[in-house]
């Protein structure tokens, strides 16, 4: 059956374009490609893709530009193929609304999962949407009604900046949240003296929801970067 998802892919090398586009299209993905920022903004308006494929280096504006213009008016899913290693640059590219960053080189199996990612992060939002009163994902029950938050059916107490955290989490399961964001939504503030705090609330949110806080398995660490909450 053929997949109605259709992606923009922005790439300014062919060959890497092309090898993309190629393997997109052997699993069933529809696509639409350009080499262009300001074409990829026209494309991404007109076509309405269920996910955006961006490198940064683009030959007439700079792909930190094509986020900024697409996050608008649309919340379509974001993944950064980049040669860019500096970790400043992936947290602006992130904070300026990408869902993920994957460095060149890489492999295709690696930007195929990435992918199936952030569709399911598209898709848990949309039924979020449906759904506003509860967030699960494997045995991590958070109602907002009751403000209350459980493991396998038993309630996990936690402070009140710590289910302010777990909540923003549930909003954007799948995504990197970078500490600049999380601070933001959660203090109001710039990163400086409450990046120590959020350390210290999510070691202590850790201990509280996560069997082995050591080896998590509902939030991860993205180094340097920030966390992110599972999705499935």
């Amino acid at each position: 059956m053929e997949s109605k998802i259709c992606i923009l892919v922005v790439e300014d090398d062919k060959p890497i374009r092309n090898f993309i586009t190629t393997s997109l299209e052997a699993q069933g993905f529809k696509y639409i490609e350009t080499s262009k920022g300001k074409e990829a903004i026209v494309l991404s308006m007109s076509y309405n893709p269920d996910l955006i494929i961006l490198d940064l280096g683009l030959p007439d504006i700079d792909g930190i530009e094509v986020i900024k213009k697409v996050r608008e008016w649309s919340n379509t899913p974001i993944i950064i193929v980049s040669a860019r290693e500096n970790e400043r640059q992936k947290i602006e590219a992130l904070d300026k609304g990408a869902d993920d960053y994957l460095t060149k080189p890489f492999g295709i199996g690696e930007l195929l999962a990435r992918v199936r990612v952030a569709l399911r992060h598209k898709n848990s939002i949309e039924n979020q949407n449906l759904n506003k009163d509860k967030f699960k994902v494997r045995d991590l029950v958070v109602d907002f009604n009751k403000r209350k938050v459980l493991i396998n059916d038993e309630e996990i107490h936690l402070t009140p900046i710590e289910y302010k955290i777990m909540a923003l989490f549930c909003k954007y399961p799948g995504k990197v949240l970078t500490h600049n964001f999380i601070i933001s939504e959660i203090w109001g503030g710039q990163a400086g003296n409450e990046t120590q705090s959020l350390r210290v609330f999510m070691a202590n949110l850790r201990r509280k929801i996560e069997k082995d806080p050591a080896h998590p398995q509902y939030i991860y660490t993205e180094v340097g970067v920030g966390y992110r909450l599972i999705d499935e």
